[in-house]
């Protein structure tokens, strides 16, 4: 079957599960055609993210006389069609903080999509996240394009439901994913109660055969390490703070970039922590995994999130946890068993908890890695999502 994936940005360091969920429904036996709104900004580091990068199709790139022609073929082909496609697109600009002009740029896009899937003989689009990709993703549907869904991740789509106009893109769709229980439950908050049963879940996956010999816990000093974007909602920066607090011989290698990147080295140097603190920047998955190795486990002291792709490859490299209690995180991360969890925002309870690690002995921690690995192989194996996917695309 000719899956269509209608992107924001594609593909970005930091959503690695979008190429491993399309590589999947590839080797399952399907034809994914990948199409973005616009390439990232940032550098690709990853030779597998520069590879996902040459087979996408940017849909700005191609220009304003291309959605300029495509806006006029969906016109002749389907005057009514398009009048009411128009008409959606203004409720969501009402609806939203980017307003109506913006959402007569996604109509275009649409336009432009929905031409490339008839051609393409496209049978379902999905799209992920409930941002501007579902809304490319229900309009290319009101042109006359493939039915669509659309993934939910968190945690930007709950801070703004109804600006997003979750509701309207879930009754528009032909199902909608949420990545954990808790997420779904969100989604039934702002959908309509005969559109729960629309709402799935499914979840990231991850490859196994890519952590099927994972490295003993280390000797030595204790090492944690922390992934992802430094922004504000992962919490880098309690972090720092909590760090600061910590006696013990620790070191903590935090992998990403973004904009929070200076705040953090200054407050990395204002506690004197340069020689206990190191910032990679960001660094492809073989990095990565190298890193894991070396560490006794991850933190991740985020505020807000939907289930961090990170905590499960740290499991599946039977590294044990120490994240917050928030979103879906608990749903895998059992406290005492795989790891530890404490309160968004606790610095003090952070520094706690990274002190209670750093005494607990080698075996214990590596009894728990050895449980982290077991449960995410169980529940998160990319394979098994993706076949949940297709499924609901009625393509399996």
């Amino acid at each position: 079957m000719k899956i269509a994936y209608i992107l924001n940005t594609y593909p970005q360091p930091s959503q690695s599960f979008i190429r491993r969920e399309v590589r999947a429904l590839e080797a399952q036996g399907h034809e994914v055609s990948r199409f973005a709104m616009r390439a990232a900004d940032v550098p690709l580091v990853d030779p597998q993210d520069r590879a996902e990068a040459e087979r996408t199709a940017y849909v700005l790139a191609a220009g304003k006389a291309a959605l300029l022609r495509a806006i006029w073929h969906a016109l002749r082909r389907d005057f009514k069609g398009f009048v009411g496609a128009a008409k959606a697109a203004i409720e969501l600009g009402r609806a939203s903080e980017s307003g109506v002009l913006r959402h007569m740029i996604y109509l275009a896009e649409a336009a432009f999509v929905a031409e490339r899937c008839r051609a393409e003989g496209v049978v379902h689009a999905h799209a992920h996240f409930g941002t501007n990709a579902a809304a490319v993703a229900m309009l290319c549907s009101a042109l006359g394009g493939p039915k669509y869904s659309f993934t939910v991740h968190g945690p930007e789509e709950y801070d703004a439901p109804r600006a997003l106009s979750l509701g309207a893109k879930i009754a528009h769709s032909d199902f909608t994913v949420a990545i954990t229980q808790f997420g779904r439950a969100q989604l039934c908050r702002w959908a309509d109660a005969s559109d729960w049963h629309k709402i799935k879940v499914v979840q990231c996956g991850i490859e196994a055969e890519k952590f099927d010999d994972p490295a003993p816990l280390p000797e030595g000093p204790r090492k944690l390490v922390a992934i992802g974007r430094l922004v504000e909602q992962k919490g880098q920066l309690a972090l720092i703070d909590a760090m600061a607090r910590v006696q013990a011989d620790v070191h903590l290698t935090l992998i990403g970039d973004g904009d929070m990147r200076p705040q953090i080295e200054a407050a990395i140097a204002r506690h004197g922590l340069g020689e206990r603190v190191t910032l990679t920047g960001w660094m492809d998955e073989a990095g990565v995994n190298a890193e894991l190795a070396a560490a006794h486990a991850l933190v991740m002291p985020s505020f807000a999130e939907g289930l961090p792709m990170v905590i499960m490859e740290a499991m599946a490299a039977a590294r044990p946890v120490i994240a917050t209690y928030i979103a879906g995180t608990p749903e895998l991360v059992q406290q005492g068993t795989h790891g530890w969890l404490v309160p968004a925002g606790d610095e003090a309870a952070l520094a706690e908890t990274i002190e209670t690690f750093a005494q607990t002995p080698l075996e214990t921690l590596s009894k728990m890695g050895v449980a982290a690995r077991t449960r995410v192989l169980e529940r998160h194996d990319i394979v098994t999502e993706a076949a949940k996917l297709s499924r609901h695309m009625g393509t399996l």
